[in-house]
C-alpha cells in the first residue's frame, strides 16, 4: 500500500513523502491516527498545495521562534530555591519551574517539554545551561542561575 505521510514517522519516513507500507499497518494504524493518507491520484495532486501551505506556516513559526531566541540572547534567568548552608537545595529544579519563571520574568510562554535540562539533576545553587527545543532549526541555549532564597 502506498501512502502519503502527514507527519514524520520514525522508521517509516518523513513528512510529505510517499512510502510503501504493509496494508495492515497503513489501514489500521497510520491512517486512523491521522499520520497518513492513501496515495491515490487526487491526494497526490493535493500534495504540492499541502507542501506549499505548510511551508509558509513553518516559515512563520521559525521567524517567531527566532524572535524568542533573540529576546533570550545574553539574558540570565534567576530561579529562587530554598537551600541549606552548603548550597544544596531542597528538592531539585525542573523544567516546569523554568517554564514558570520564563513566563514571569520575560513573558515567554513555553511548553515544559520544549526545555531540555542538562543530564545531571539540578540540586545545587549555581549557574546552568538548558537547551530550548523550539524547532529543528532554532534551538537556543538558556542560561539560568539557581539562587538561594
Amino acid at each position: 500500500m502506498e501512502i502519503i505521510l502527514l507527519k514524520d514517522v520514525e522508521k517509516v519516513g518523513e513528512k510529505h513523502t510517499i512510502v510503501k507500507v504493509k496494508d495492515g499497518y497503513g489501514r489500521n494504524y497510520l491512517i486512523p491516527q491521522g499520520m497518513a493518507i492513501v496515495a491515490n491520484q487526487s491526494n497526490r495532486n493535493r500534495l504540492e498545495g499541502l507542501k506549499r501551505r505548510e511551508g509558509a506556516e513553518e516559515t512563520k513559526l521559525v521567524t517567531e521562534f527566532q524572535d524568542i531566541a533573540a529576546r533570550l540572547e545574553g539574558k540570565v534567568l534567576r530561579i529562587g530555591a530554598k537551600a541549606g548552608a552548603s548550597g544544596k537545595i531542597f528538592g531539585s529544579v525542573t523544567n516546569v519551574q523554568i517554564a514558570a519563571v520564563l513566563k514571569e520574568q520575560f513573558n515567554i510562554e513555553l511548553d515544559r517539554r520544549k526545555i531540555e535540562l542538562p543530564e545531571e539533576d539540578i540540586k545545587m545553587v549555581g549557574a546552568y545551561t538548558a537547551k530550548l527545543l523550539l524547532h529543528k532549526e532554532v534551538q537556543p541555549e538558556l542560561h539560568f542561575e539557581v539562587v538561594a532564597e
